[in-house]
């Protein structure tokens, strides 16, 4: 791109919204509307094998997508969630994502990695918004009960992420496949999302990242190098990740058991 030209516009506001985002603060139930949700659905699913990405292939009834903006519209603290997409399907969202509350529905331009992607969809969240959540749209059978759990702590001023303790043996190998050592699993974690975090903290931890010329493919490590406080909370079997094309099976299974706690 030469000095002349323009880039192409990164945001798209689906026209219901333009008029409705001063209404984020207001309050349902007696819960202020505070939290803003960045969902990257950037990527292209090429690991699956399929020509559609992952995101907006069905899985227990619904596109991956949907599961993940319904569970978050659901509750009554969220005053926006932004949908961070590929850039060829920004401008002409799938109609079915319209199927949720349009009036709380932002949709933004995916950047070439996932950290410039959290931070198009930050950069898109109303200012009275105070908890920033990122999740991924990989995950679409997150619990209401772990996304409690992460916006509680960080209402406490600290980041906090979903995962779950590692219960497996883990081995450390080199290059030829030969065991070095057995690393102790006593206090490793696999780790989720949604994360959360005090939207300052999170916005601080991007801005220190693009300055250092630094990439992460998860948040929660932005802050971390900062000196932020994260911990992390439990989180779900059903929070899995779906990477492959067996994974979608194994979310189909997933989604018939009954809710974690």
């Amino acid at each position: 791109m030469s000095d002349t030209e323009l880039p192409p516009p990164r945001r798209v506001i689906p026209p219901p919204v333009i008029a409705s985002r001063g209404d984020v603060t207001t309050k349902d139930m007696g819960v202020a509307r505070d939290v803003g949700v960045v969902i990257v659905a950037g990527g292209s699913g090429s690991r699956t094998g399929s020509a559609a990405p992952k995101q907006f292939r069905w899985v227990s009834g619904n596109p991956a997508l949907l599961h993940s903006v319904q569970a978050f519209m659901a509750r009554p603290d969220v005053g926006v969630v932004v949908v961070v997409l590929p850039k060829a399907y920004a401008a002409d969202p799938p109609p079915w994502l319209f199927q949720c509350d349009v009036d709380r529905l932002l949709v933004s331009v995916g950047g070439r990695e996932r950290h410039e992607s959290v931070v198009n969809g930050l950069e898109d969240l109303p200012e009275e918004i105070a908890i920033a959540v990122v999740h991924d749209a990989a995950r679409p059978l997150i619990t209401d009960a772990t996304i409690d759990r992460v916006i509680a702590e960080a209402r406490r001023g600290r980041g906090a992420i979903a995962a779950l303790p590692v219960v497996d043996t883990l081995k450390e190998v080199d290059d030829q496949g030969r065991i070095v050592r057995t690393v102790d699993r006593a206090r490793l974690w696999r780790a989720q999302t949604p994360q959360a975090f005090p939207r300052e903290m999170l916005e601080q931890a991007h801005v220190a990242a693009r300055r250092d010329g630094i990439g992460a493919t998860d948040d929660a490590a932005l802050c971390e190098r900062l000196g932020f406080e994260v911990v992390v909370v439990r989180g779900s079997e059903r929070g899995m990740k779906i990477t492959e094309e067996a994974d979608f099976a194994r979310a189909d299974a997933l989604s018939l058991l009954s809710d974690e706690p």
